[in-house]
């Protein structure tokens, strides 16, 4: 790729979506903002130059928290229109919670992009992050205490609501991404929440600063983050693993049962991550929170400790929907009764 300041050429922009041209239809998640726009401008660039290739549909959510996003998305549709793609304009509605907006927010606009997708037969929902978003994840995740999947920040394609959530700009940076449209001539649109130092990320783009300074630039973390992610995948592969020599010596495959003195004797993370998948496979409360598993699980050894053999060790907790229990010799765990509303 050319370097940071620079447009990207059109024989760069094809390799952005390698692997994309046999899908059926593509959903581009446009606001109108720099970033997303030159996603629109560049897919169907590279959609024109395809003898057969996947239609392309452009969605721009209107969230309702700005009076200045429905001329926005109109613009969005303008430039659209002109590149010979369909458009439309998804809204959030109903009451905004008081906290929490943006994470909310996300909620909401990813249920609609996915919603989107299904109605026109997209195989893959297509955002605009980059590698400045990249880094931006990263710290993040850092100051929360993540663990290294966390950490591994955002990968280049997920399943989300049995759609592939694809980002094709993740090595891509910002300034690339504007020097672009600058270079074709193209407006884009200025979200001044963006630098609204009430919320996180306009803070960590304002310390990022300082840290390129010390050679924390969005560059080298957007590299640390593919690093963490390397390791988790490495990661992933001995859990599955262990998970498998488990339910062998057990002769269980639901994977829900462990014998205790085979995962007492396994490294701290394989552990922690076994017990979370069996957690989020049987539990209804969602994903079990790392925190809260690295806790249970501390209780469980200090359950298990100098017990194994010599006298029966027990336990019975409940996390995520999950009932996880230690008796005879065995880690069971199955889903919790569903909780009793509370009487007023």
């Amino acid at each position: 790729m050319p370097d940071d300041q620079s447009a990207i050429p059109a024989r760069d922009a094809k390799r952005l979506f390698a692997g994309l041209a046999g899908a059926p239809a593509l959903l581009l998640a446009v606001s109108g903002g720099p970033d997303s726009v030159a996603l629109m401008w560049l897919a169907a660039r590279w959609r024109r130059a395809l003898a057969q290739g996947p239609r392309l549909v452009a969605v721009t959510v209107d969230h309702g928290l700005r009076p200045e996003a429905a001329r926005e998305a109109r613009d969005v549709k303008r430039l659209a229109r002109s590149l010979e793609l369909p458009h439309h304009t998804l809204r959030w509605t109903g009451p905004k919670p008081g906290t929490g907006v943006p994470a909310a927010a996300r909620a909401a606009r990813y249920r609609l992009l996915a919603q989107a997708a299904r109605k026109h037969g997209a195989t893959h929902i297509l955002t605009a992050h980059t590698r400045d978003d990249q880094a931006e994840t990263l710290l993040m995740r850092m100051l929360r205490g993540s663990g290294v999947a966390g950490l591994s920040a955002m990968a280049r394609e997920t399943e989300r609501d049995g759609v592939l959530l694809t980002r094709p700009l993740l090595d891509i940076s910002k300034a690339q991404l504007i020097a672009t449209l600058q270079k074709a001539r193209i407006g884009f649109a200025d979200d001044p929440t963006n630098r609204d130092r009430t919320f996180m990320r306009p803070r960590l783009r304002a310390l990022m600063q300082m840290l390129a300074a010390e050679g924390g630039d969005a560059r080298n973390l957007a590299r640390l983050a593919a690093r963490i992610a390397r390791a988790n995948a490495a990661l992933e592969v001995l859990v599955d693993g262990a998970e498998h020599y488990l339910a062998l010596k057990s002769e269980d495959n639901s994977g829900t049962g462990f014998d205790a003195a085979l995962f007492a004797v396994m490294p701290e993370e394989i552990r922690v991550r076994l017990l979370k998948r069996a957690i989020d496979r049987v539990g209804h409360e969602g994903p079990a929170e790392l925190g809260k598993v690295e806790t249970l699980l501390a209780a469980m050894d200090e359950a298990l400790d100098g017990t194994l053999g010599k006298r029966e060790s027990r336990l019975k907790q409940t996390l995520a929907g999950a009932v996880i229990s230690i008796a005879a010799g065995r880690i069971r765990i199955g889903p919790a009764p569903p909780r009793r509303a509370r009487s007023r």
